[in-house]
């Protein structure tokens, strides 16, 4: 059993920072690489196992768009890898660093990760990908993370995007109810990974927690991986307001039914912070034991 950390932006926020810049997070990479690695000490010392890189929104296209260049992107994505790197605390206790990959919708900061469908091809989507994942897995983390990916087709890209690189993965989809963002059935999405031996998880991430002990079973019934899940708070985004509203629903004791339906990584995503973490971790009784993780394919 994992913990991963919970929302690097939540936590960024929480700190002062105005993320409302089209690289989010990501900027700080920039402007502030200190207080990311304090974002990742913070989740380790919550409880976390897991620290899930602040590269979801970078890539070369987005950062060009900032007046960085080829070169300069790669050193800001290894850079995302090294800050989490350095919050690994030397305690003794085994941590995993996970670059984070998230998808093409993201870099377009309009939503519409969360509604997927693009109008892009499948290869257009891994020509797309597959640098960044080159740049990220350059930098050795201890595997990447596919995630809040909303359709069939950016799956298919960005596991076939895995090959050669030597870096196991896992594949994480933002959901909606028993469907993906773009709404193709679950199923059809969990089977992309199923005979992939680069993929160590499988499941969901930045959705309902309500939606995840269905998904988590699903997923472990399709691939016959270990699943993973990492929801948002429960909040809802209103998007006319650009804000959060709603009351809060993740709570650390419904972990125990996302284990109990086969999760074996399990933390948070928007809006959740060290505090949930901790309170995860301590449900758990995941914090401070040692674990076995992901190994390499």
């Amino acid at each position: 059993m994992l913990v991963t950390d919970g929302g690097m932006a939540t936590a960024l926020e929480a700190r002062g920072h105005d993320l409302s810049d089209a690289l989010w997070s990501a900027r700080l990479l920039i402007d502030a690489p200190s207080e990311i690695t304090a974002v990742h000490r913070a989740f380790f010392a919550a409880g976390a196992d897991v620290a899930i890189t602040a590269s979801y929104q970078a890539s070369f296209d987005g950062l060009a768009a900032r007046g960085v260049d080829t070169a300069g992107a790669e050193r800001l994505l290894r850079r995302s890898v090294e800050l989490a790197r350095a919050a690994v605390p030397a305690d003794g206790r085994r941590r995993w660093v996970a670059a984070s990959v998230g998808p093409y919708g993201a870099v377009l900061a309009d939503g519409s990760e969360y509604r997927g469908r693009y109008g892009l091809s499948v290869a257009a989507l891994r020509a797309w990908h597959r640098p960044r994942m080159e740049a990220l897995a350059a930098a050795g983390p201890d595997l990447l993370a596919l995630e809040t990916v909303p359709d069939v087709d950016e799956a298919e890209a960005v596991v076939g995007a895995l090959a050669g690189l030597g870096v196991p993965a896992w594949l994480s989809y933002s959901i909606d109810g028993d469907r993906t963002r773009a709404g193709q059935p679950l199923a059809d999405a969990f089977a992309v990974a199923a005979d992939v031996p680069e993929i160590v998880a499988v499941g969901v991430n930045c959705c309902a927690p309500a939606d995840v002990p269905a998904a988590v079973a699903l997923a472990r019934e399709i691939t016959g991986k270990p699943a993973i899940a990492y929801p948002n708070s429960g909040e809802g985004w209103d998007a006319g307001a650009r804000a959060w509203a709603g009351p809060s629903c993740f709570s650390g004791a419904d972990a125990r039914r996302w284990v109990s339906e086969g999760a074996r990584i399990v933390g948070g995503c928007c809006r959740v912070g060290p505090a949930d973490i901790a309170a995860l971790a301590e449900v758990l009784g995941s914090s401070g034991k040692p674990h076995s993780g992901p190994t390499k394919p």
